[in-house]
C-alpha cells in the first residue's frame, strides 16, 4: 500500500493493514501496534515532501512480516533506552516498543530510502 507522509496516513497504514490481517485469519492486535511505529516514523521523519511511504505485508512461513518504505535513508531509526527522569509522554521510545513485541526487526538502507521492518510473534 502507498500511503501519505501524513499523521492520516499513519493511522490509515494501521487500520487498513489491521483489516488485511484479520481477514487472512490472524492475530492483529499485536501487529497493529507493531505498524503503528514504523508507519509514524515515516510519516514524520522519513517525510519527503511530495513523495509517500509503503507499506508491504506478507505471511510466510508462520511468520508475519511487516515491512514499511520511507525515501529518507540519512535518519535510520535506533532504540534509545529509557532514561531515569523520562517523561513517558516523551516521543522517542517507540522502537522499544517494537523490540519488544517482534521476534525481530531491523533497517535495510535502500538505493533512495530505507525499509524498516519487524516479525511480530503470531
Amino acid at each position: 500500500m502507498l500511503l501519505s507522509a501524513t499523521r492520516k496516513g499513519a493511522r490509515l497504514a494501521r487500520l487498513l493493514a489491521t483489516e488485511r490481517i484479520r481477514s487472512w485469519g490472524l492475530p492483529h492486535e499485536t501487529a497493529a501496534l507493531v505498524i503503528a511505529e514504523p508507519a509514524t516514523n515515516a510519516a514524520l521523519h522519513g517525510r519527503v515532501p511530495g513523495r509517500n511511504f509503503r507499506l508491504t505485508l506478507s505471511v510466510t512461513n508462520d511468520r508475519l512480516r511487516i515491512e514499511v518504505r520511507d525515501p529518507r535513508v540519512e535518519r535510520l531509526p535506533t532504540v534509545r533506552p529509557r532514561t531515569e527522569g523520562d517523561d513517558p509522554g516523551e516521543s522517542g521510545h517507540g522502537l522499544m516498543l517494537v523490540e519488544g513485541l517482534a521476534d525481530r526487526w531491523g533497517v535495510a538502507p535502500q538505493l533512495i530510502g530505507k525499509t524498516v521492518w519487524a516479525e511480530p510473534a503470531l
